[in-house]
């Protein structure tokens, strides 16, 4: 066939329909591998994610007792009572912060598996407040700050 002809769709559109009504469905696909046909009457099942575990109250509540945890240690951080300027109490309390971003962490993953909004929420808000203390500790020792600090007193 030559550029300046038409294209007989309908003809060419025939013999797509013969195509497919002679092969099953399978086959049509190039890139994947060949499957065995199904039992007659049933269709092949459809790849989907399981469904959400339903959540028990015992479920349910070690989310939120997680989640608590991590709202009362990272609430308890503005109130830490050591120098943390620098030294080992900064090295202690960057741990602290590591702990507090654990915790959160730990809450999302358990309130996403049990498909909780607001417990998520709030260990979501957990994970960002370790990350914003964190922040607040290593970037005026890194140099991005405009404050300078040190790592170990002098």
């Amino acid at each position: 066939m030559t550029s300046n002809q038409p294209r007989d769709w309908d003809k060419e559109m025939a013999e797509i329909d013969k195509i497919m009504a002679q092969a099953p469905p399978a086959q049509l696909s190039a890139g994947t591998k060949a499957v065995a046909p199904a039992a007659a009457g049933k269709a092949p099942a459809a790849r989907t994610a399981p469904p959400a575990a339903p959540v028990t109250r015992g479920g349910a509540l070690s989310t939120w007792i997680r989640v608590g945890l991590g709202v009362a240690v990272a609430a308890g951080m503005t109130q830490w009572p050591y120098f943390h300027a620098c030294g080992p109490w900064l090295f202690l309390y960057l741990g602290a912060v590591g702990i507090v971003m654990v915790s959160g962490l730990w809450g999302m993953v358990s309130s996403w598996r049990r498909r909780m909004g607001l417990a998520h929420s709030l260990a979501l808000a957990v994970f960002v407040w370790g990350g914003v203390l964190a922040a607040d500790s290593i970037l005026p020792r890194i140099g991005y700050a405009k404050r300078a600090a040190v790592w170990m007193c002098p």
